[in-house]
């Protein structure tokens, strides 16, 4: 049985291995977290708000992010392509994502702003109308990307 949770403000909690799974978060703020030792099974996130968490390596697989914003994260070495691909939705905001992979996502409005992007895989991407503002994408991989209407404009690398 899934554990429901709406409203809540998560504050400087580590998480471990499996304290996560099986759970469904709505409308829920994670402030100061540390979800870098996860290894996610089952977990649904919407409309949710993460500042200042920490990813790191953590394991996605099988994660529901359903309009979820992401500040001032890090979440490097993320592997996003096993996420659930139904209603995907999600957006950043000065967090480190670098070598992460987003292989094969629908992505269409995504926005990335002020973020470092180093060495991301967006192979086979849908980028449609996503917003890649202030970014740093040194060595990022587009290739076979859909990127119609994408704004690249102020990033760099």
């Amino acid at each position: 049985m899934t554990e429901y949770n709406l409203d809540v403000q998560y504050n400087d909690t580590t998480y471990g291995e499996s304290e996560v799974n099986f759970k469904e978060f709505e409308s829920c703020i994670f402030t100061n977290c540390d979800f870098s030792q996860c290894n996610f099974i089952a977990v649904i996130f919407i409309d949710c708000i993460f500042n200042n968490c920490n990813f790191t390596s953590s394991n996605i697989n099988h994660v529901a992010l359903r309009t979820v914003f992401f500040n001032k994260c890090k979440m490097t070495e993320v592997n996003f392509a096993m996420c659930d691909k139904f209603i995907f939705e999600v957006h950043f905001k000065e967090c480190i994502l670098d070598f992460s992979k987003f292989y094969a996502l629908k992505m269409k409005g995504t926005t990335f702003t002020d973020s470092s992007l180093v060495a991301v895989d967006f192979m086979s991407t849908n980028l449609t109308a996503v917003l890649f503002s202030y970014c740093d994408l040194y060595r990022s991989e587009f290739e076979k990307a859909i990127a119609d209407i994408a704004d690249f404009r102020t990033s760099y690398n």
